[in-house]
């Protein structure tokens, strides 16, 4: 790595009203290196972001970038002076090409034309030297999202940028998926790309950054050597709290007598890629998923509420079968979901707060029962308190808020309904460690009051943690059942990698 600064930021102020979210913040970024920019939801990473690629204007500071000031008044200027920013979802055109998205408004031209020929040649040259062997006159959306993630590096990359803001890129991979990233972000660093990582995986951080910022409450808490921090100094720096005190979590305590809330016998989508699934949560009881992604955990999830239709097998609700047929019915039997993409499927971003938290609530009373404003104030701003939803006020955007801030909004929507059951499909991805030790300990909470729990995590230490069984699934079949707390983390590996136990419990 060389110790050349390319990029500069010093003193950044900005305020937005009744928040001061950036005060006097230095950040500086060397030419081939990984520098993470760490700190909780809030604590100002995308604000400092937006300024610098001109979508905040700054109330204070300056930036030098290449050894000039600048002063981009958007994400296209900043692009064109040489920084990029991939974002955590794909900014592309899934229905074109690869190399129609690599190459879009600034196609190759011969004689007035499109040179098909010739822009297709650079997008498979430029794939290639990603190490990415794919037929780029193929549509985006038939490849992975690893494999997208990298064609908005290959974009960011061919437009000659000399920074490359990651953000959140590995929030929907799996391990081999950011195996295969991290390769691309180290020949990056090679080339004297200066790359600055966003992220909530602190074990990612410690495998791919040199250095590390962590910002909190919009101010710069320290800049680190990777190889000089703890990842407990660095979670106790981010946090402002002891570790312990964050996660001084006790998982559920089921009654001996607990009944069956909810059962599932041998459910399945018919011609689909799941199937012959049998599960049951008991009352009061936290259940976690575990399993890769595509395993069949989500799909298990959307057919116990509906969202897709099981093709055969029975549901049971406290020892009576019920017919889910839409999530609808689920909501009639008082089964809730909080689904995995939070921006596409959760929240509304042009509605506010109070808005997202009474949907559900008066879709149960009908289109005739128009809830009245004075019980949706009183509805959203008691969930507001309850949860610790940071907002200056429930009229605020929810598509403004931070995610953990956004997961909360879903979370209170769904508990406003007085769920029995809660399915939970990654309730804690892409937010910090604070949001998600909350987060894990209102799911304790509820399961204290009864609410049986069924929890989807690819983070194994956060379900050992909290739930009392794990239900591990590998291409589309439950494999095994386990318990939680006493389970290994090489365990459930073992498990998932087909060298475990196979089915039952384990």
């Amino acid at each position: 790595m060389t110790e050349s600064v390319i990029l500069s930021m010093q003193g950044m102020e900005i305020s937005f009203p009744g928040v001061k979210a950036l005060d006097r913040v230095d950040f500086t970024l060397r030419s081939g290196e990984v520098h993470a920019l760490l700190g909780e939801n809030g604590a100002g990473k995308s604000t400092l972001i937006k300024c610098l690629t001109g979508v905040h204007r700054m109330d204070a500071g300056r930036i030098m970038f290449d050894g000039s000031e600048i002063s981009p008044s958007s994400p296209q200027e900043a692009m064109k002076m040489g920084i990029s920013t991939v974002y955590q979802e794909i900014n592309l055109c899934p229905n074109l090409t690869v190399a129609e998205n690599i190459f879009i408004g600034r196609q190759p031209m011969k004689r007035s034309q499109i040179d098909w020929k010739e822009m297709n040649r650079r997008a498979s040259e430029l794939m290639e030297r990603f190490n990415i062997h794919i037929d780029v006159t193929r549509p985006l959306d038939i490849f992975s999202t690893a494999v997208q993630q990298i064609v908005s590096i290959a974009r960011a990359v061919d437009i000659q940028a000399k920074v490359l803001i990651l953000d959140e890129p590995t929030s929907s991979l799996d391990e081999n998926e950011v195996d295969r990233l991290f390769r691309v972000m180290e020949g990056l660093k090679k080339e004297g790309l200066g790359i600055i990582f966003i992220t909530h995986f602190l074990d990612q951080v410690f495998r791919i950054a040199d250095r590390i910022t962590v910002l909190r409450n919009g101010q710069l808490v320290g800049t680190f050597e990777a190889g000089g921090i703890t990842k407990l100094d660095l979670v106790t720096r981010m946090i402002g709290k002891d570790m312990d005190a964050i996660y001084n979590l006790k998982r559920p305590d089921v009654a001996k007598d607990a009944g069956k809330m909810l059962e599932a016998d041998r459910i399945g989508i018919t011609g689909g890629t799941v199937g012959d699934i049998s599960l049951h949560v008991k009352e009061g009881e936290l259940l976690g998923f575990a399993g890769l992604l595509g395993s069949g955990r989500t799909e298990t999830a959307q057919m116990l509420f509906g969202v897709t239709r099981a093709g055969k097998g029975s549901i049971r609700k406290q020892g009576k079968t019920i017919r889910v047929r839409h999530p609808i019915d689920a909501i009639g039997q008082k089964i809730a979901f909080c689904p995995e993409d939070r921006k596409r499927d959760g929240i509304i971003g042009d509605l506010s707060v109070r808005e997202n938290i009474m949907l559900v609530t008066q879709g149960r009373r009908g289109l005739f029962r128009p809830m009245s404003r004075q019980e949706q104030v009183q509805l959203a701003e008691k969930y507001v308190k309850l949860l610790g939803i940071m907002t200056p006020d429930i009229e605020k955007k929810v598509g403004e808020l931070s995610g953990g801030n956004q997961q909360k909004v879903i979370l209170a929507r769904w508990m406003a309904t007085d769920p029995d059951v809660l399915i939970l499909d990654e309730p804690t991805r892409g937010i910090d460690v604070g949001a998600k030790a909350e987060i894990q300990r209102l799911m304790i909470e509820l399961c204290g009051k009864g609410v049986s729990v069924l929890f989807i995590s690819s983070e194994l230490d956060e379900i050992i943690r909290c739930a009392n069984r794990i239900l591990i699934m590998r291409d589309g079949e439950k494999a095994a059942e386990v318990p939680g707390g006493s389970t290994t983390q090489h365990e459930i590996l073992s498990i998932i990698a087909g060298e475990g136990v196979q089915g039952g419990v384990a």
